[in-house]
């Protein structure tokens, strides 16, 4: 993950999206959930990134899967 801070940034705001699935952020940037995840750990404030795992927990719009949206 040594990427530029434009880079990150980017990937960021796509995580924090609702509309943007992990599949989408995978096929755009390369980046797995869990590296995601990761990512966004590393990243964001403590406070900040508990307030994103709530939001992205169970969320079916960030997984294809679970919102029945067939893989392109």
């Amino acid at each position: 993950m040594n990427e530029s801070s434009a880079a990150i940034s980017e990937l960021i705001e796509m995580a924090w999206q609702d509309r943007i699935t992990f599949d989408d952020i995978q096929r755009l940037t390369g980046y797995s959930e869990s590296e995601v995840i990761r990512l966004m750990r590393a990243q964001l404030k403590p406070s900040s990134y508990r307030l994103w795992r709530k939001r992205v927990t169970g969320r079916v719009t960030k997984h294809k899967k679970k919102c029945g949206v067939a893989h392109e």
